[in-house]
């Protein structure tokens, strides 16, 4: 006769496969499902031991705050992105940002440059280095208390208590229109260059060779102003307060 824990797993299953449904149509095409499915069984038997009823955490809602945070554990430790490049891209986000708020438009790169204290070919070479930077990472969407995904035990204890469902599903936060509404605003905010840049990437599906012939520029100096473009975007993001709680209309609309 199967034990409690054995009749948990099995009837949450179809639950872990279901999230990781959910999680991957946002995600690269190199993410693996099975990977993500494995990852939040192992969420799902760690809720399972450490559950603890509770009127106020059902055994389905602590279960998907763990299963949720395991997933996106699974996908940290896939980063390939290498440390020295986010820090890179963190300067080039921190030096636009207070030029943002002390000239009150787009700084050049020449004043970028300034700001971080290089010349102008070292800083289009940082720029270079930091291609690999997306506009969103899933560090960025962290609960607001800065724990992992995983977060606080809602059932130990003498634990913190619980934070809102919303707030601690990174999936939720990319649904906001809050998000969508400071992208856009972002990107109208961008130099026209790089606007255009971003719109022949996506919108055109233009590789970056075809990119830089439209432009009339190399393929090196593409990747510079795109990396400088997502810059741009994140230090709008940063100074913003996009991450507000969204109503039930909100929840509905998929970025």
């Amino acid at each position: 006769m199967p034990s409690s824990e054995d009749r948990l797993v099995g009837q949450y299953a179809p639950l872990v496969r279901r999230l990781a449904l959910q999680l991957i149509a946002r995600l690269p095409s190199s993410v693996e499902l099975d990977d993500l499915v494995q990852a939040g069984m192992m969420g799902l038997l760690d809720a399972v031991r450490r559950y603890q009823p509770s009127a106020k955490a059902q055994f389905e809602t602590y279960a998907v705050t763990r299963i949720r945070g395991a997933m996106l554990d699974e996908l940290r430790s896939q980063d390939w992105l290498p440390r020295s490049v986010r820090s890179k891209a963190r300067q080039i986000e921190t030096a636009v940002c207070h030029l943002n708020q002390r000239l009150l438009r787009a700084p050049t790169e020449a004043e970028v440059a300034q700001e971080l204290g290089l010349s102008l070919e070292s800083y289009q070479a940082m720029l270079e280095d930091a291609c690999g930077v997306q506009i969103l990472h899933f560090e960025d969407l962290q609960r607001a208390d800065g724990e992992t995904g995983q977060g606080a035990d809602p059932s130990v204890a003498g634990g913190a208590p619980p934070l809102p469902l919303w707030s601690s599903n990174p999936l939720n936060q990319l649904m906001s229109q809050g998000l969508r509404a400071a992208l856009v605003q972002a990107i109208e905010q961008l130099p026209e260059r790089e606007r255009l840049l971003l719109s022949l990437q996506f919108e055109q599906s233009l590789n970056q060779k075809e990119i830089g012939a439209v432009m009339g520029v190399s393929e090196g100096r593409v990747s510079q102003l795109r990396s400088q473009a997502v810059a741009r975007i994140r230090a709008a993001l940063s100074a913003g307060s996009w991450h507000e709680s969204p109503d039930e209309m909100a929840l509905q609309a998929i970025l």
